[in-house]
């Protein structure tokens, strides 16, 4: 459907940050029953410091203060360290935060929702919609369980509203989803002991910040360059410490095959670094993560990313759709699909974006293109069933599809390979890619697919050509004295891409029958005889 009654203003094409931080992981091998046994002891008294704090950051919700937090940390420096005190307290504001942000983007949804049905309520039933707006619900059945449906939602965001007001949020320290399966272990298929030992392991707290300047970078969990690991442990358990200053040193030494070098020059020159050790209970594992910050690096030009071309990328349902162009806009080469499955558990669905993206990063190193384009998609608040209503596999779909992780994991794995990430507008570009290149890039060997040609569109919009291609003029007359004729406007016209209103009438040289120069007054003639008031339309030239 060509989109040319669209008003949707395009936004140009921008280069997307590099990452911020940095985080890589390794397995802690060879750990003795004591240095297990250790672990889990220090991670249970964090944790439930932890969760006696949190309680606490609820309760004073939007009251709040640095005072507040002040006499946290010195109640918590009694049963632990000032440094665990510290590393407890900044986790807690942050999962404060975090839900009250989650909280209040419920609430929007839950507004976007009750003006949609509102909305919908208002018009007739059975009244057709329009491309971006529902109409009115099909039936007086549907239209009677919306109504229902809108109580319910104004019931919820009712209830919500004194919580936001009072800053106080619903926070389950070792995950909601967790919490729940306890009473659903059959459907889980865990009994009891293990759904305690999981639960047991995610309200740990074993994690510590990094300091500047003290040694290694970090003075609660200090890992050495030579990969040896060692922990300040709190006030209670001293006892355990098997080295000096109260520490407990792990048998087993760790290296980070991941960004090794990194790391190591952060810890030899005592730069922060953020380390975070946890169980796997399923796997019967334990892992520890370093994390730290990057510099700022400044972000490539756009006319110098896209000087030598780029690789556009179509993020689709099952699979990522890549073709390199030129500097021109032209489709080079090949085209690349890139297959992944979002299905399972998160995690497996993660890892299966980050084999696609290696995959697509090392096919846009080889072609020798700096610049990886693709779009900025965001359906945080489009996955609503008031949005979408019946359409519940693409309601699904959105739902699955990591779009924030899959863009900022490949800002992250691009910046590695030294390719800029190009972020462009989603608008029209599977809708004018299909129109204007699917056809035209169709071989007697190779068919073009739909998404092939969207990763043609997303290519020329990062690289600041039209998606649209000129209509070709009359066989008649080969020039363009009449005017213009194109489908889009030319480069240098501001918001050359944008849709426009059509222009009615002919758009080339011929005329169409019964607008020529001879053939008269069409409401006065006609070969019947009969009066002007009763003739019929019809043309009278040939």
């Amino acid at each position: 459907m060509a989109a040319s009654g669209a008003k949707r203003v395009i936004t140009p094409p921008w280069v997307a940050p590099g990452p911020a931080a940095v985080a890589v992981r390794t397995r802690l091998k060879q750990l003795t029953a004591q240095d297990e046994a250790v672990l889990r002891l220090v991670g249970d008294h964090l944790g439930s410091l932890a969760a006696s704090d949190l309680k606490v950051r609820c309760a004073a919700g939007l009251e709040h203060d640095s005072d507040q937090w002040a006499t946290r940390k010195r109640g918590l420096t009694e049963h632990s360290s000032s440094r665990w005190a510290g590393s407890i307290t900044k986790s807690t504001h942050d999962q404060w935060a975090s839900a009250h942000r989650a909280q209040f983007a419920h609430i929007q949804r839950l507004e976007a929702g009750i003006r949609m049905i509102t909305r919908r309520l208002s018009l007739p039933v059975g009244q057709q919609g329009t491309k971006n707006t529902p109409g009115g619900y099909r039936s007086r059945r549907e239209w009677f369980a919306k109504t229902r449906r809108l109580h319910v939602l104004q019931d919820r965001v009712a209830a919500l509203y004194p919580k936001r007001d009072a800053g106080i949020v619903d926070v389950v320290r070792g995950g909601r989803s967790l919490l729940t399966t306890r009473h659903n272990l059959d459907a889980a298929g865990l009994t009891e002991p293990e759904w305690r030992r999981r639960w047991k392991s995610a309200r740990r707290f074993l994690q510590a910040d990094g300091e500047s300047g003290k040694r290694f970078g970090n003075e609660t969990i200090r890992i050495t360059p030579d990969g040896e690991v060692s922990l300040k442990l709190p006030t209670p358990l001293v006892g355990l410490a098997n080295a000096r200053h109260g520490r407990y040193v792990l048998g087993a030494p760790v290296t980070f095959s991941y960004r090794e070098l990194e790391w190591h020059n952060r810890v030899e020159t005592n730069q922060a670094v953020a380390y975070r050790i946890h169980e796997d209970v399923v796997r019967g594992r334990w892992y520890i993560t370093a994390a730290w910050h990057r510099p700022p690096t400044v972000s490539t030009p756009l006319r110098v990313a896209i000087a030598d071309g780029a690789v556009g990328v179509d993020a689709n349902e099952d699979h990522l759709a890549a073709w390199r162009l030129d500097r021109h806009g032209n489709p080079v080469g090949q085209p690349r699909r890139f297959d992944y499955e979002l299905s399972g558990t998160a995690d497996h669905r993660d890892a299966q974006i980050r084999h696609a993206l290696t995959r697509l990063l090392h096919w846009a190193t080889s072609t020798g293109e700096p610049a990886v384009a693709i779009e900025d998609l965001n359906f945080d608040r489009e996955k609503t069933r008031e949005k979408h209503g019946r359409n519940t596999r693409f309601r699904r779909l959105i739902s699955q599809f990591p779009t924030r992780r899959l863009r900022n994991r490949l800002v992250g794995m691009a910046a590695r390979y030294g390719l800029t990430v190009i972020a462009v507008d989603p608008a029209y570009t599977s809708t004018w890619g299909a129109q204007h290149w699917q056809k035209p890039l169709c071989t007697a060997r190779r068919t073009t697919t739909r998404h092939e040609a969207a990763a043609v569109a997303i290519g020329r919009r990062a690289l600041g050509h039209p998606i649209r291609r000129r209509t070709a003029p009359p066989r008649d007359d080969q020039s363009d004295r009449r005017g213009h004729r194109t489908a889009q406007a030319p480069s240098g016209i501001r918001g050359h891409e944008e849709a426009r209103p059509h222009q009615h009438g002919p758009r080339t040289r011929s005329v169409q029958p019964g607008g020529g120069p001879k053939a008269g007054d069409q409401d006065s003639q006609d070969r019947s005889g009969r009066p002007a008031e009763h003739q019929y339309l019809l043309p009278l030239s040939r």
